[in-house]
This record gives structure tokens, C-alpha cells and sequence, in this order.
């Protein structure tokens, strides 16, 4: 019995993986859809396989990752200390909450053309206005994650004769870091979608972005659904990635 609730356990994961395989096969079986824009899921699999080992999807999403990568590592490097500041500062925060709120709101795609003005349209473009759409939402995260870290630990500390400087950085930090752990999901996960896009928009000759945009035009349907699901494995991982690691390192988040 316990067995066979650890193998549902197991299993759990993937059964909404095998609920759209089943419910993707059964509409083109029955012809839902159109079989030449809806392959079926066979063929996708096979269009997926051959691109794997053709080497041409590996060389698109290697080109993706990179860019994704870089862009949230800038992000980070600029957001997290942006945050701290803004979430420990109540004036610096009101003066500033205005433009970031504004800029935070506005889609990235609107901040294309501004992006293309500053940089052109080579890869520079595609990596700063990622990194712009994922700052902002690390910067909120960490900023809030200050503002609300637990009043009567950082009292605590002080009547320790802690400074305020040391109540910052072994309390409020540590405190804030959950809410810093939840911004970088959510800021990983927009910067790969702000790169797929870019990918598709400014003039890009690799990447998914662009060889589901190429698949379309010339209507090779299986590598298109191949190309989507690589990009939405890969953004899966990403998550499930970042939960792993914020379960090792803030251990201590809600408690």
C-alpha cells in the first residue's frame, strides 16, 4: 500500500505532461483542428528528436540559455543592491516608486524601439531590455522582502547593541532574502520570455525565438510545436531549478 503511494507520488509530476500528450493526440485524432497546423504529437516528438540530433536545436537553445543567462546575471547584480537600498529607505523608495512602478507596468515589448535606439539591433539589445524586464521584478521582490522583514528581530538585534548597519546586513538581508528568492523566479523566467521575443522581433539569426518564427513562415508545423516545447522545458526547468536552490539556501523562509 505505502509503495503504491510512493510510486502516485513519483508519478505526479508528470501526469499533466501525459493529460495534454493524451488530450493534444485525441484532437487530432478527431480532427479538432487542422492536421497540417496541428501535427500530432508523434510527430512534434520526432521533429524534436531530429533537431537534437542534427545539432541545430542544441545550437538554438545553447544560444537562448546564453542570453538568458546573461541577462539575469545583470539583473541581479544591479536589482538586489537597488532593492536593499529602496527597502530600507522609506524617502528613497517614494521618490523612486513612481518610474520604477511606471517602467514596471509597461510591457517589454513597448520598450523594444527604446532599446533599439540606445543599442541598435545587435545582441546588446535583446540582453539589456531582458535584463531591464527581470531588474524590475527582482528589485520589487527585494525591496519588499526589506520592508517587510520581522520588526521584532531587527528590535532584537538593536537592544543588542547591534548598529544599524550590522541589523541590515545579519538581519534584515537574511530576512529578506525569500522575497529576494521569489523575485529571481519571477525575473529568470521574464527574461527568457523578453529574449524569446527578441529573438523573434530584432533581426536574430539563432535562438528559439527565432526558429519558431522561421518554422512558422515556412510552415514546418512539427519543428515549430518542437521549438515551443524546448522553450518551455527549458523555462520549467529554470523554475524547478531556482525552487530546488531556494529550498537548500533560505531554509528558513515562513518560520
Amino acid at each position: 500500500m505505502k509503495s503504491s503511494e510512493e510510486l502516485m507520488s513519483r508519478l505526479q509530476p508528470v501526469l499533466g505532461l501525459f493529460l495534454l500528450v493524451v488530450f493534444w493526440e485525441l484532437a487530432f485524432e478527431m480532427r479538432l483542428v487542422d492536421p497540417v497546423l496541428l501535427p500530432s504529437p508523434a510527430q512534434s516528438f520526432r521533429a524534436f528528436w531530429q533537431g537534437l540530433e542534427e545539432g541545430s536545436l542544441w545550437a538554438d537553445l545553447r544560444r537562448t540559455v546564453a542570453r538568458t543567462g546573461i541577462s539575469f546575471a545583470i539583473a541581479l547584480v544591479i536589482a538586489v543592491p537597488l532593492g536593499i537600498l529602496l527597502g530600507s529607505s522609506d524617502k528613497v523608495y517614494r521618490a523612486l516608486e513612481f518610474p520604477i512602478d511606471f517602467f514596471r507596468s509597461t510591457p517589454a515589448s513597448a520598450m523594444f524601439p527604446l532599446f533599439l535606439i540606445l543599442f541598435g539591433s545587435g545582441e546588446s539589445t535583446k540582453i539589456a531590455v531582458a535584463a531591464f524586464g527581470a531588474a524590475l521584478a527582482i528589485l520589487f521582490a527585494t525591496a519588499y522582502g526589506v520592508m517587510n522583514a520581522r520588526k521584532q528581530r531587527q528590535l532584537a538585534a538593536r537592544v543588542m547593541g547591534a548598529s544599524r548597519l550590522q541589523v541590515l546586513s545579519d538581519v534584515t538581508i537574511w530576512e529578506s532574502l525569500p522575497q529576494t528568492f521569489v523575485g529571481m523566479r519571477s525575473g529568470v523566467s521574464l527574461a527568457l520570455v523578453i529574449v524569446i521575443v527578441a529573438e523573434m522581433f530584432i533581426g536574430s539569426t539563432d535562438g528559439l525565438g527565432q526558429r519558431i518564427l522561421k518554422s512558422q513562415m515556412v510552415f514546418d508545423m512539427p519543428d515549430m510545436y518542437a521549438s515551443i516545447f524546448a522553450a518551455g522545458a527549458l523555462g520549467y526547468l529554470l523554475n524547478l531549478l531556482f525552487i530546488v536552490a531556494e529550498r537548500r539556501f533560505v531554509h528558513w523562509g515562513g518560520k
